[in-house]
Protein backbone atom coordinates (compact mmCIF):
# COMPACT_ATOMS: atom_id res chain seq x y z
CA UNK A 1 0.00 0.00 0.00
CA UNK A 2 2.81 2.28 0.67
CA UNK A 3 5.98 2.21 -1.28
CA UNK A 4 9.60 3.71 0.53
CA UNK A 5 12.74 4.54 -1.30
CA UNK A 6 15.84 5.74 0.83
CA UNK A 7 18.63 8.31 -1.19
CA UNK A 8 21.15 10.14 0.44
CA UNK A 9 23.89 7.10 1.85
CA UNK A 10 27.81 7.27 0.79
CA UNK A 11 30.95 7.44 2.18
CA UNK A 12 32.40 9.83 4.68
CA UNK A 13 34.94 10.82 7.00
CA UNK A 14 34.22 10.77 11.06
CA UNK A 15 32.71 14.19 12.10
CA UNK A 16 31.26 14.94 8.95
CA UNK A 17 27.57 14.80 8.15
CA UNK A 18 24.94 13.19 5.46
CA UNK A 19 21.38 14.09 4.95
CA UNK A 20 19.32 11.20 4.17
CA UNK A 21 15.89 11.55 2.07
CA UNK A 22 13.31 9.18 2.53
CA UNK A 23 10.48 9.42 -0.28
CA UNK A 24 6.79 7.68 0.28
CA UNK A 25 4.54 7.14 -2.22
CA UNK A 26 1.37 4.72 -2.57
CA UNK A 27 -1.60 5.18 -0.18
CA UNK A 28 0.49 7.82 1.54
CA UNK A 29 -3.18 8.15 3.65
CA UNK A 30 -2.29 5.96 5.52
CA UNK A 31 1.08 6.59 7.34
CA UNK A 32 0.78 7.61 10.62
CA UNK A 33 4.35 7.65 11.63
CA UNK A 34 7.69 7.50 9.52
CA UNK A 35 10.86 5.85 11.41
CA UNK A 36 15.00 5.47 10.44
CA UNK A 37 16.28 2.53 11.57
CA UNK A 38 19.45 0.89 11.18
CA UNK A 39 21.78 -2.50 10.98
CA UNK A 40 25.02 -3.35 10.40
CA UNK A 41 27.04 -6.36 9.72
CA UNK A 42 26.56 -9.29 12.38
CA UNK A 43 23.96 -7.27 14.60
CA UNK A 44 20.21 -6.59 15.34
CA UNK A 45 18.00 -3.86 13.48
CA UNK A 46 18.28 -0.82 15.44
CA UNK A 47 16.14 2.10 15.74
CA UNK A 48 17.97 5.32 15.40
CA UNK A 49 14.65 8.27 15.15
CA UNK A 50 11.02 8.58 14.54
CA UNK A 51 8.58 11.51 13.94
CA UNK A 52 4.55 11.59 13.48
CA UNK A 53 3.53 12.23 9.66
CA UNK A 54 0.61 14.88 10.69
CA UNK A 55 -0.15 17.18 13.65
CA UNK A 56 1.97 18.56 15.91
CA UNK A 57 5.34 16.69 14.67
CA UNK A 58 6.55 14.61 17.86
CA UNK A 59 9.75 13.17 17.40
CA UNK A 60 11.95 10.44 19.00
CA UNK A 61 15.34 9.72 19.17
CA UNK A 62 17.77 6.69 20.36
CA UNK A 63 20.22 7.79 23.00
CA UNK A 64 22.93 7.21 20.92
CA UNK A 65 22.06 10.04 18.30
CA UNK A 66 20.55 12.17 20.35
CA UNK A 67 22.44 15.79 19.58
CA UNK A 68 23.56 14.62 16.57
CA UNK A 69 20.56 13.37 14.01
CA UNK A 70 17.67 15.60 13.37
CA UNK A 71 14.65 13.88 11.86
CA UNK A 72 12.08 16.18 9.88
CA UNK A 73 9.07 16.34 7.65
CA UNK A 74 7.60 17.66 4.14
CA UNK A 75 4.24 16.27 3.82
CA UNK A 76 4.05 17.93 0.55
CA UNK A 77 6.38 16.41 -0.74
CA UNK A 78 5.49 12.92 0.98
CA UNK A 79 9.52 12.98 2.68
CA UNK A 80 10.79 12.36 5.71
CA UNK A 81 14.58 13.58 6.08
CA UNK A 82 17.37 12.49 8.35
CA UNK A 83 19.94 14.86 9.06
CA UNK A 84 23.03 13.30 10.49
CA UNK A 85 25.92 15.78 12.14
CA UNK A 86 29.33 14.64 13.84
CA UNK A 87 29.26 11.27 12.54
CA UNK A 88 31.50 8.48 14.06
CA UNK A 89 32.10 5.04 12.45
CA UNK A 90 30.33 3.38 15.08
CA UNK A 91 27.36 4.86 12.98
CA UNK A 92 28.35 2.65 9.94
CA UNK A 93 24.88 0.63 8.80
CA UNK A 94 22.59 0.38 6.26
CA UNK A 95 20.07 3.09 7.43
CA UNK A 96 16.39 2.06 6.57
CA UNK A 97 13.35 4.09 6.51
CA UNK A 98 9.79 2.74 7.90
CA UNK A 99 5.97 3.66 7.93
CA UNK A 100 3.36 2.77 10.58
CA UNK A 101 0.07 2.53 9.03
CA UNK A 102 -2.84 4.82 10.23
CA UNK A 103 -4.87 1.60 10.43
CA UNK A 104 -2.57 0.04 13.49
CA UNK A 105 -4.97 -0.13 16.64
CA UNK A 106 -1.86 -1.10 18.99
CA UNK A 107 -0.70 1.79 21.25
CA UNK A 108 1.99 3.47 19.34
CA UNK A 109 5.67 2.62 20.26
CA UNK A 110 8.03 5.39 18.27
CA UNK A 111 11.08 3.19 18.38
CA UNK A 112 10.11 -0.61 18.59
CA UNK A 113 10.75 -2.00 14.81
CA UNK A 114 7.37 -4.58 15.30
CA UNK A 115 5.52 -1.11 14.83
CA UNK A 116 6.28 -0.41 11.56
CA UNK A 117 4.36 -1.80 8.66
CA UNK A 118 6.18 -0.98 5.57
CA UNK A 119 10.11 -0.34 4.91
CA UNK A 120 12.20 0.44 2.00
CA UNK A 121 15.37 -1.23 0.41
CA UNK A 122 17.90 0.29 3.16
CA UNK A 123 20.53 3.07 2.02
CA UNK A 124 24.09 2.39 2.62
CA UNK A 125 26.39 4.83 5.40
CA UNK A 126 30.08 4.51 5.59
CA UNK A 127 31.49 6.02 8.10
CA UNK A 128 35.52 6.25 8.09
CA UNK A 129 38.11 7.42 10.70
Amino acid sequence: QVQLVESGGGLVQAGGSLRLSCAASGRTLYVYAMGWFRQAPGKEREAVAAITWSGSSNTYYADSVKGRFTISRDNAKNTVYLQMNSLKPDDTAVYYCAARSRGSSSTYTPLATYDYDYWGQGTQVTVSS
